[in-house]
């Protein structure tokens, strides 16, 4: 249920999704469990839609979705649609033209809460990003910094996923130097 300010931001039919974004140093990051998700996006050319692949590395199992994520002026909370497609409908969506990221998701946890520690691939390799949602704003403030980041970048542009799709290798290297 939508609070009377997240009414007046967030479009009919979709949710506010509060998470915060951190840069993680590789060299300080604990060990990874086995388990992962692969996660396969596809940012569509001329949209704000992105097309998504998970693979569950256990079980195998395999979800597909379309989303879109809206503009804001607090990062920390956007509102967002999903839509669950069968593989079918995902292999029409992905033969459109678009900006891919690739990246294995693994649960790790810090401070009481569960992460999101994101492995890049492709032109974003060595890149290595933690996430974390939560249901309200005074839950996600609440969420200690974990010891292996080095900064939180929840309000840079730069960090956002239509972005780094965006970035070459050579724009991705220079990213992941600004470590």
């Amino acid at each position: 249920m939508r609070t009377g300010a997240d009414e007046a931001a967030a479009p009919k039919y979709s949710h506010v999704e509060r998470e915060r974004r951190f840069r993680v140093d590789p060299a300080l990051l604990p060990p990874l469990p086995a388990d992962h998700v692969l996660i396969e996006d596809l940012y569509l050319s001329g949209t704000r839609f992105r097309l998504r692949r998970m693979t569950d590395s256990g079980s195998g199992e395999i979800a597909c979705k379309l989303a879109k994520k809206y503009e804001a002026d607090d990062p920390l909370a956007r509102a967002m649609v999903n839509a669950y497609l069968t593989p079918e409908e995902h292999a029409v969506f992905a033969a459109l033209p678009g900006r891919p990221i690739v990246k294995r998701r693994y649960p790790v946890m810090a401070e009481g809460a569960e992460f999101g520690v994101d492995l890049f691939a492709g032109n974003l390799d060595g890149l290595v990003l933690a996430e974390i949602e939560a249901p309200n704003a005074a839950a996600l403030a609440a969420i200690p910094i974990p010891s292996w980041t080095v900064r939180e970048v929840s309000y840079d542009p730069l960090y956002q996923g239509g972005s780094l799709a965006a970035l070459d290798r050579t724009g991705a290297l220079a990213l992941i130097a600004g470590l």
